[in-house]
């Protein structure tokens, strides 16, 4: 019996990209729909409510993860592949979390991306407790301050970096090339995250942690005896 798939992803490419590769496979999958945000996936997985969703991490108007947390508390037979272009413990920790059946990088290789997805369709959740006990003994080696943003999502912690630099929603919006809005609401989520209420306050702490990596080099790139390790001799040297 061939398992529904839907699909929520806003790059058209991506979208195409995982349709032709699940409609060549021999997987017994089959794509009932598409999706480029939050809205559009919840009409989607209500009407069909398909035995596999496939969704990206960063979704315009809201969190995948999230998503796949609200997908899996209504319709438990329903499982979740998370894509992300930046794999991460934290956000593979809370992807666990929310019920997801499996967490991927939009980097790996059709192939893998598919057997990944064939595996779920079997009952198969890679997201076990064997790998959440795994992550957070990797979470519990970090300092608490490095720790807390192992929560953020690729794009929340460029922003989260972006704010510790001094710049406006306005001048981080036009370096990421996204919309002011879109950087409120990622500030908003990060914020929530960090267990903060002001925004000075996570630029506070990007900036300490952005410091406190300096230092961190500076003292690997000086010797036992404070003199600065030499680099590789030029040709004459």
């Amino acid at each position: 019996m061939a398992h529904t798939v839907v699909l929520v992803d806003d790059h058209e490419v991506v979208r195409a990209g995982l349709r032709t590769a699940i409609e060549r496979s021999e997987c017994g999958l089959v794509v009932i729909g598409e999706g480029r945000t939050v809205a559009e996936a919840s009409e989607l997985i209500e009407r069909g409510r398909p035995d596999i969703v496939i969704v990206d991490v960063v979704l315009p108007d809201g969190d995948g993860i999230q998503l796949c947390r609200e997908v899996t508390a209504r319709y438990p037979a329903t499982a979740c592949v998370l894509l992300t272009s930046f794999p991460e413990p934290g956000a593979m920790l809370s992807a666990a979390l929310a019920g997801a059946a499996a967490y991927e990088g939009k980097d790996s290789s059709a192939t893998d991306i598919l057997g990944v997805i064939a595996a779920v369709g079997q009952g198969r959740r890679l997201l076990d407790d064997q790998a959440v006990s795994e992550l957070l003994e990797q979470l519990s080696s970090l300092p608490a301050e490095e720790a807390a943003l192992e929560q953020l999502t690729g794009q929340e912690r460029r922003v989260f970096e972006l704010m510790g630099q001094g710049l406006s929603n306005r001048q981080i919006a036009e370096r990421l090339y996204l919309t002011e809005r879109t950087v409120k609401n990622y500030s908003s989520r990060l914020l929530g995250k960090l267990e903060m209420e002001r925004r000075s306050e996570a630029a506070a702490l990007s900036a300490r942690l952005s410091e406190r990596r300096a230092q961190e080099q500076i003292r690997c790139s000086v010797g036992p005896d404070g003199i600065s390790a030499p680099g590789p001799a030029g040709p004459g040297g």
